[in-house]
């Protein structure tokens, strides 16, 4: 974990998505940068820096995983859980370019650790999930990996290895002191067939369109990612200027968001017996509601 220095010039260049793709690779990538939407998530919980940091990863990863989904309304869920670790929950989501995030730990077990825990003294047993719901067809595809590895994006590499087939490289990193963070990532998959949309058939690690574009995204340095000055167009380039062609889409901008409304979990409510939500109810007639995401407390009148 890195306690280095924030420096920002301003926060332009920050919460944002860069969508690539190589054509004569057979490549599609996306890389991200957060800044205000990640510190806004963090402050949420008053949360450990070693929980802040796997948190602000998690978000990361979250991001850039979640900008492969193209239809509106479609979802990414990331949910890492454990038993007999220091951290037993984390959780995050993207859904039209928002995400949120939230972590559960015990604080007690946490400070025996130290500084800079492996994953597995974090977690213990536990498992990583990756959900895509997709809103077209409302179809659900979920892969789960054990929590193994040196990092999130460790998991996440092995996911697309085992459930996806496709090969795929990940980078993550984290800056953050004790009034600001920042986190930053890079994805990049190989697929074979033709441009991004088409069936992933074939997809090998020794393919030497894949050899070639891997080396190039993996020699990206923590540094570059993180650097505020160097804009996300700009480290595109300088890893593969020397390619005949590399296509980008306009960026998207990220936000926080969290959808605890008294709308929302009044419609979740809505669902349970009569004989039930009067045991929820508080003298005033309300349902308390703790929106974990956001840490709001919602008074839901039913």
């Amino acid at each position: 974990m890195s306690e280095d220095p924030i420096i920002r010039t301003d926060d332009t260049g920050f919460d944002r998505v860069l969508s690539f793709s190589v054509p004569s690779r057979h490549a599609r990538g996306r890389i991200v940068r957060l800044g205000p939407v990640l510190e806004t998530v963090l402050s949420a919980h008053d949360y450990p820096p070693v929980v802040k940091h796997l948190l602000a990863e998690a978000l990361v990863l979250t991001a850039l995983m979640g900008s492969l989904l193209k239809d509106e309304g479609s979802q990414l869920t990331l949910q890492a859980q454990a038993e007999g670790g220091a951290v037993d929950l984390l959780v995050c989501d993207y859904r039209d370019a928002k995400v949120r995030g939230y972590a559960r730990f015990d604080e007690a077990q946490l400070a025996q650790l130290g500084d800079e825990p492996r994953l597995e003294e974090l977690f213990a047993k536990g498992y990583f999930a990756i959900t895509f719901d997709l809103a077209s067809t409302k179809e659900r595809y979920q892969g789960v990996v054990p929590l193994e590895g040196d990092s999130l994006a460790h998991a996440c590499e092995a996911y697309f290895a085992q459930s996806e087939q496709i090969p795929t490289l990940i980078r993550a990193a984290v800056r953050s002191s004790d009034q600001r963070c920042m986190g930053a990532g890079m994805l990049i998959q190989h697929l074979p067939d033709g441009e991004e949309g088409k069936a992933r058939l074939h997809a090998q690690e020794e393919h030497p369109d894949w050899e070639h574009v891997s080396v190039m995204a993996g020699s990206v340095q923590r540094d570059e990612l993180l650097d505020p000055v160097l804009s996300l167009e700009q480290l595109l380039w300088r890893l593969f200027h020397e390619e005949d062609e590399v296509r980008v889409e306009p960026l998207d901008l990220l936000e926080r968001g969290c959808r605890c409304t008294v709308e929302h979990y009044a419609n979740i409510l809505g669902r349970f017996p009569e004989d039930q939500l009067s045991e929820m109810r508080d003298d005033d007639g309300t349902i308390p509601v703790d929106c974990a995401f956001c840490s709001k407390i919602l008074h839901i009148p039913l």
